[in-house]
């Protein structure tokens, strides 16, 4: 739980929600112009009943006024059943059209709502992918992972019920109060007056609601984090008895996502009763004001020049009722809408994370040789050459892929201000095997983090087969060297696919004798489907010592001219470490070899072995030369095999 926080503030910044709207309409232009015209058809319709029930009213007091004025009942009221069902017919017809709207923008947003989230994940796993180790050192692995499941599914959400709600209420909304300002003015002042009353409580209940969203969903990824490391580390949860004490950090995480929560959806669940009742207030109101001005006979103020009556006053109360219920959901959006924002917020913080830049432009090329000349060739030849362009005169050399790696006065810290290697210099020739020893923090997976380029040197130069490495492109720097990690990473699969991981065109065959040269062939044959076993969790169906032999066997079947042995062989029991040496030493034969070991048996062999202490090389030469000297590494190797 020590990895630096970088997630994003705790207040969206601003710009979210419309980067997130410009993603969409770039992704589906046409399918959201159909969407939002359907909106604007839906909402118009919704606001039709209305203005027919005002019609309606009207018939009747002109029928009633016939009648009064002498006029046969039976053809008043046949003229009012004839308008009553042309009423009808037209709201009927507008209604199906609607209900066709209806259908067809709910699916049409079905497919923009997960073919976004599809593009948008896509979008993020390419990006993480670009991103520096660095990144990946100082985040949790389960907040990660929260951007792809808690954090996305907040902008399904908002694309799938939020935005399409809130667009259509603003439209009834403004809809609404252009036909209310038509019929009564008088009455559309009482309206705003709740209006206003509606929005203060809005911003100040919905403000304190939406900070805690935005809470929780910080402690969302906080608590998936805690959980992810815990299970990753069960076994030694168990073996040092720290359950009491993991309870009490997941208790004290789970209590404040609790109260988060707990904060948020009180604030959310006492809107809505807060606003509909203010809703209530204001149906009444507008109806005792409107009979007011009946009763008193009042002049009616309005655009459209219309006398108050009951045509006039039945309608509006129906529009209040419309009105506050449109601006309640507008309310009732926030919520979502503010979470969206937050969600968004940290999405678009992995977008935007600075990807790892390569300005190298020297090449790994298959080639083969003609005439005493390396000459380049698209076919496999199991030859490799550095590529590379001159940008002075335009012309361009090929350097066979040897395995000759130099550090000239490399100084290098994962900070500038601390520095953690210290003029390092050395050199590997085509076929030597390095070794590196040292206590834990010297500095020696350091040192082969660097010639990965997972990390770029302060000062100095590293220079492969002769060529600066900040020249040569990192995926092909990457793909001449072999890595053997002291931590094992397996993935769900094969056996057969785990191996193939190093060389993806690899034949089964390559795959089957990498194996045998790791000396893992013959537990993979014992396994009950043998090559097509399938593996997960990391591998955990195999021992620590047999996924490790999987590793040395991935790396084998790249067939790289450099290797990088990072405590390849610790986990692995005497018995096995005598079958993998075996298998290491066929391995690493004509290979450019770097060796960090604890156990000094496993070094004695090498061409030279590098003696680390505190970043710094303070000795250097073979076993027997060390041993002659009596310094640090005769103290190491004398006093114990193992330096910890």
């Amino acid at each position: 739980m020590s990895k630096k926080n970088m997630r994003p503030p705790m207040k969206a910044p601003k710009g979210t929600l419309k980067r997130v709207i410009t993603y969409l309409f770039k992704d589906y232009p046409l399918h959201l112009s159909v969407v939002v015209g359907c909106l604007l058809f839906t909402a118009v319709a919704s606001t039709m009943p209305a203005i027919f029930m005002g019609r309606t009213v009207s018939i009747i007091e002109k029928a009633l006024a016939r009648i009064q004025g002498g006029a046969a009942p039976a053809a008043a009221l046949e003229e009012v059943f004839s308008g009553i069902l042309a009423i009808s017919v037209t709201l009927l017809c507008i209604y199906a059209v609607s209900l066709t709207c209806s259908f067809t923008y709910n699916r049409l947003m079905a497919i923009v709502t997960q073919g976004f989230l599809h593009k948008m994940r896509k979008r993020m796993f390419e990006g993480m992918q670009k991103l520096p180790i660095r990144y990946f050192d100082q985040n949790h692995t389960g907040d990660i992972m929260s951007y792809y499941t808690n954090d996305i599914d907040t902008l399904r959400q908002l694309i799938s019920q939020s935005m399409p709600n809130v667009i259509n209420a603003v439209i009834v909304v403004v809809m609404v109060v252009s036909i209310m300002l038509y019929y009564s003015i008088w009455m559309t002042i009482v309206v705003f007056l709740g209006v206003i009353a509606m929005f203060l409580v809005t911003r100040k209940v919905g403000g304190n609601s939406a900070k805690f969203f935005i809470r929780q969903q910080q402690s969302v990824g906080k608590m998936e984090g805690f959980v992810e490391e815990i299970m990753n580390g069960q076994k030694v949860v168990q073996v040092f008895c720290h359950e009491e004490e993991s309870k009490k950090d997941f208790d004290e995480l789970n209590e404040k996502l609790f109260k988060d929560a707990e904060s948020a959806n009180r604030f959310a669940n006492m809107l809505m009763p807060i606003l509909g009742n203010i809703g209530n207030v204001l149906y009444v109101a507008v109806a005792i004001l409107g009979g007011a001005l009946l009763i008193m006979k009042v002049p009616n103020f309005s655009l459209s020049g219309l006398p108050l009556s009951l045509a006039v006053v039945v309608p509006f109360l129906n529009m209040t009722k419309q009105f506050t219920g449109n601006v309640s959901q507008i309310s009732q959006q926030v919520n979502a809408v503010v979470m969206a924002q937050a969600g968004a917020a940290r999405l678009f913080a992995l977008m935007d994370q600075i990807p790892e830049t390569d300005e190298g432009y020297v090449t790994l090329v298959n080639c083969r040789e003609e005439a005493g000349k390396i000459v380049e060739c698209k076919e496999r030849t199991g030859m490799w050459a550095w590529k590379h362009p001159h940008q002075a005169d335009g012309s361009v050399t090929y350097t066979k892929l040897a395995g000759d790696v130099v550090l000239d006065h490399v100084d290098f810290g994962y900070v500038p201000e601390k520095i953690v290697l210290h003029d390092i210099s050395l050199y590997a020739e085509p076929g030597q095997k390095v070794a590196f020893v040292g206590a834990t923090g010297a500095g020696k997976t350091t040192i082969t983090n660097l010639i990965n380029r997972f990390y770029d040197i302060a000062d100095g130069k590293i220079r492969y087969d002769g060529i600066n490495i900040n020249k040569i492109k990192k995926a092909d720097l990457r793909r001449s060297l072999g890595v053997v990690l002291q931590d094992t990473n397996l993935f769900t699969g094969t056996v057969m696919e785990n191996i193939r991981y190093g060389k993806l065109d690899a034949t089964d065959e390559e795959c089957m004798e990498a194996a045998r040269l790791a000396n893992a062939d013959d537990f993979i044959r014992r396994l009950p489907d043998g090559y097509q076993t399938m593996l997960t969790a990391n591998g955990s169906n195999l021992s620590q010592g047999q996924r490790q032999l999987l590793s040395i066997a991935r790396a084998a079947v790249a067939d790289p001219p450099v290797m990088i042995m990072d405590e390849a062989t610790s986990s692995i029991d005497t018995r096995t470490e005598r079958l993998v040496q075996e298998g290491m030493d066929r391995l690493m034969k004509g290979r450019t070899v770097f060796i960090i070991a604890h156990r000094l048996s496993t070094v004695q062999n090498s061409d030279v072995i590098m003696v680390l202490e505190q970043g710094r090389i303070i000795e250097r030469g073979n076993h027997e030369k060390l041993i002659a000297e009596k310094g640090k590494y005769y103290q190491l190797y004398t006093g114990a095999f193992e330096l910890e």
